[in-house]
């Protein structure tokens, strides 16, 4: 791909940082026009993109948004929302994040709110985010997104509400609107059973949507998105050569609405979800887009790290481009910050009598043997974090497969765990699962391994794999951690029991439904 003599040269973009880019950016372009993105201000140009879809064709090509100022004069009627998302406050019990879209500026946006789908009576103020992407010249003209987000507070728990999304000319009250109403429930004031979904690297397209399905079937409290989230930068080094199109995020929220618009979507940031053209750390666009929980750690700084309870499960979301050996565009950007939180956060949530389990989710891999095989900055960085508090789950993205390990503990299997089998964390170690079959084109896995899954199981005794290296090398290593191998499109569901025994029954299904795996964690009192 040629890349734009206003552009950054490829050879100099990949020793550079994303703030270094973005400084580069900032200042050639300066003469050339200013632009405003989430509140900030940035620059950059776009370089087209080549994505394809979960089959391996071209991507759908998305309309470029028409470009229109923060003061369009389109009358309110004329513009439809879409893309409705939901995600959690600090505490899901009492806070949720309304988040949707629109085509074009619009004034006075809000939520309606109510008890029944005929009776929105409360109305709740939002906040219009404006994005600009600055077009090709010649190739593509400039890109406007509008993001539109709620903060709705003192909510009760354990409660169903029913809402609807409007702006000055448009009231979703009116009879002809009802159609566009929707649901969300609050989690229980006390824990109680339920059940959460996970994959990651999603991107647009058939196998995507089909697993919208399926999680619709789950009907989850919450849904895991662990990065990699549409794929609008299409190459995911963290480069201005990588390859851009903002109009993908339209289709991704249209595709994910049935399924968003009621089930809290929480997502965190992989290499595909740098995009240099808006901010330094490259999440400028991540933050016009999404509203995510404020737990400690700035969401201004790193919008993808934050933590929340629901019922008796702990969860907590990194941005692991933070501390990747691999694709060192942000390493270290959060100068440590990230890791301290990290430490603390857990530590809280191991000393709350109401929490039984701690599932951490983020992107690239600390255990796997695919395609891009395992970080060793993650490992270094936070695998003795993840020991130290008896984490019970981790769940990664990243390779565009499902593997599950053993239970691991100090580095070897502490514990073998076969499909079907069960774990104690407090004893055997931690479980980690890469749940990267989320829609995009399947990956492979080394040379002679078989995939091994419920009803085709080919057990391996060991693995010829390896890990990254701070050098950016790969570091060989042979592992008897990997138990269940699939290379297709999957998601994981995980059941939350409490009580006096309680457990976490983990599966895993492929986009049809077919389960490929299943084991339980277990918790003594």
């Amino acid at each position: 791909m040629e890349t734009p003599d206003f552009g950054i040269p490829e050879p100099l973009a990949s020793r550079m940082s994303m703030a270094e880019q973005h400084e580069y950016l900032r200042t050639k372009m300066t003469r050339r026009r200013t632009l405003v993105s989430a509140g900030a201000v940035a620059s950059g140009l776009l370089t087209g993109c080549a994505a394809a879809d979960a089959a391996g064709r071209p991507a759908r090509t998305a309309t470029p948004t028409a470009p229109a100022s923060a003061t369009s004069a389109a009358p309110g009627a004329a513009v439809t929302p879409f893309g409705r998302h939901l995600s959690f406050g600090a505490d899901p019990r009492t806070q949720m994040r309304i988040s949707w879209q629109v085509p074009a500026a619009v004034k006075k946006p809000y939520v309606r709110l109510g008890a029944r789908p005929d009776a929105l009576g409360q109305r709740i103020g939002a906040e219009l985010r404006h994005l600009h992407t600055p077009g090709v010249e010649g190739v593509r003209p400039d890109v406007e997104q509008y993001y539109v987000h709620a903060a709705l507070e003192d909510l009760l728990p354990g409660t169903t509400y029913y809402y609807g999304v409007g702006h000055e000319g448009l009231d979703p009250a009116d009879a002809g609107r009802r159609a566009s109403v929707a649901s969300f429930r609050t989690a229980p004031a006390r824990p109680e059973s339920f059940v959460f979904t996970a994959f990651g690297d999603q991107g647009v397209g058939d196998a995507a949507a089909a697993i919208d399905r399926q999680l619709l079937r789950e009907k989850p409290a919450f849904h895991l998105h662990a990065g990699d989230i549409c794929y609008a930068n299409a190459n995911g080094r963290g480069t201005t050569a990588d390859g851009y199109d903002a109009g993908f995020w339209d289709q991704f929220f249209r595709q994910n609405e049935p399924v968003a618009r009621s089930v809290p979507w929480m997502v965190t940031t992989g290499n595909h979800d740098m995009e240099a053209w808006y901010s330094p750390d490259g999440y400028g666009g991540h933050l016009a887009r999404f509203s995510l929980p404020d737990s400690g750690f700035d969401p201004r700084q790193a919008p993808g790290v934050y933590s929340f309870v629901y019922g008796n499960v702990g969860v907590v979301a990194l941005d692991a481009n933070d501390v990747s050996y691999e694709i060192p565009a942000n390493l270290g950007y959060s100068e440590g910050r990230q890791t301290a939180w990290l430490e603390r956060t857990l530590r809280r949530l191991r000393a709350s009598e109401d929490v039984d389990f701690v599932v951490v989710y983020f992107h690239h891999c600390a255990y796997s043997t695919s395609a891009h095989a395992s970080d060793g900055g993650v490992r270094a960085a936070w695998l003795p974090l993840f020991a130290g508090a008896r984490v019970d789950l981790v769940i990664n993205g990243h390779n565009h497969v499902y593997e599950r390990t053993d239970a691991i503990k100090d580095g070897a299997v502490g514990r073998r765990v076969p499909i079907g089998g069960s774990t104690d964390p407090s004893r055997d170690g931690t479980v980690y699962v890469t749940a990267g079959g989320g829609g995009r084109d399947p990956y492979g896995f080394p040379v002679g391994a078989k995939d091994s899954y419920e009803g085709q199981v080919h057990d391996a005794e060991s693995l010829e794999t390896f890990h990254w290296t701070r050098s950016r090398q790969p570091g060989a290593e042979t592992v008897e951690w990997s138990r269940v191998r699939f290379r297709g499109f999957s998601y994981l569901s995980v059941e939350a029991e409490g009580g006096a025994a309680p457990r976490l029954r983990v599966s895993a299904r492929t986009h049809t439904g077919q389960r490929i795996d299943r084991f339980e964690i277990r918790r003594g009192r």
